[in-house]
């Protein structure tokens, strides 16, 4: 048996080595250690799609959860990451794999949900876990906007990267990453102003292809002058299960 102070001093971690560059993450929980184990896995896409920043890069990662792919960015690339995560749990395992790392100079994470617009709401949380996700701001619907009964509902505070930009907050990104469930279409409302006056080079977007606003905001981004590629939209798309067609888009300009 364990004593309460040994148990503190555990502070179970996975590390992994990549071209020489060690990475660290916090492993609370077998959940967040499934996380680390399938990284590679999970989404090949984003890890691809992060290995093209460059050193000083500015990527802002919406729905940043326990900040799998924040550290990646950030450590691997030298990227300078904004990230935003408003479930409590995740956003504290956040900032510790920020610390474990020495990312605090690259990094800054806040806890806030971005939407299209600002004011404070509720999270409507799908399970306790840590590491957990498929999380609803404001509206009791999962990622299917199907309606949904919370485990909880945890208040939380959203705000407009437009405005964030605007003041100074976040600079204008070269990369966005949003992966938000099935509420990315108002991440993108809430963006429209930086998606059209700075130069973002590049957004990762994992949308729903069943749904109509998602499609109607890959049509939105191509007006804007933002292109994809089809095979690998159809190489990301997941065949079967709850997520059939369920896919990451990359799109460039």
């Amino acid at each position: 048996m364990l004593t309460l102070e040994e148990y503190e001093k555990l502070n179970p971690h996975c590390e992994l080595t990549h071209n020489g560059v060690n990475v660290v993450y916090a492993t609370p929980t077998a959940f967040t250690k499934w996380r680390v184990d399938s990284l590679f896995q999970k989404e090949p896409i984003t890890i691809a799609w992060i290995a093209g920043f460059g050193p000083g890069e500015v990527l802002v990662d919406v729905g940043a959860n326990v900040g799998m792919y924040t550290v990646w960015a950030a450590k691997t690339r030298g990227a300078r990451v904004f990230a935003f995560e408003p479930e409590a749990q995740n956003y504290a395992l956040l900032n510790r794999n920020l610390v474990l790392n020495g990312l605090g100079g690259l990094v800054k994470a806040y806890c806030l949900a971005l939407s299209d617009e600002v004011g404070y709401s509720e999270l409507h949380l799908s399970s306790l876990q840590i590491g957990g996700s498929c999380h609803s701001l404001g509206e009791r619907v999962d990622f299917k906007h199907q309606p949904m009964n919370p485990v909880f509902s945890q208040g939380c505070v959203a705000a407009r990267l437009d405005d964030l930009v605007a003041a100074g907050v976040v600079p204008p990104p070269d990369h966005i990453k949003i992966d938000v469930d099935g509420f990315e279409p108002k991440v993108i409302a809430g963006a429209a102003r930086v998606l059209r006056e700075h130069k973002v080079r590049s957004l990762l977007i994992e949308v729903n292809q069943n749904l109509p606003d998602h499609m109607q905001m890959v049509t939105e981004l191509t007006g804007l002058g933002f292109s994809y590629d089809r095979e690998q939209v159809a190489a990301a798309e997941r065949k079967s299960g709850a997520f059939k067609g369920v896919a990451e888009y990359v799109f460039r300009r």
